[in-house]
């Protein structure tokens, strides 16, 4: 596993996370000593993109506005 100083790890954060994305950890040292592990939290496991958007419309089949309009709702969460 890669060890990366914590002011390495502060200026290339996002690259970082996009290593971690794909599956890589990273131990995160200070002063040469390890303080912090960067990886994916445990059992958090990627779905195929199809497979939320089928859950998300079956979530919504059954929500209705009730001739509210979506705009007035939005505006109303404005205030």
């Amino acid at each position: 596993m890669e060890q990366i100083g914590a002011y390495e790890a502060k200026t290339h954060l996002a690259g970082l996370l996009d290593r971690v994305t794909q599956g890589e950890s990273f131990l995160l040292t200070r002063h040469g000593q390890v303080v912090a592990l960067l990886t994916q939290p445990s059992g958090r496991e990627r779905r195929p993109t199809e497979e939320v958007i089928r859950e998300l419309q079956r979530f919504s089949e059954g929500i209705r506005l009730d001739g509210i309009s979506l705009r007035s709702l939005i505006e109303e969460g404005r205030k």
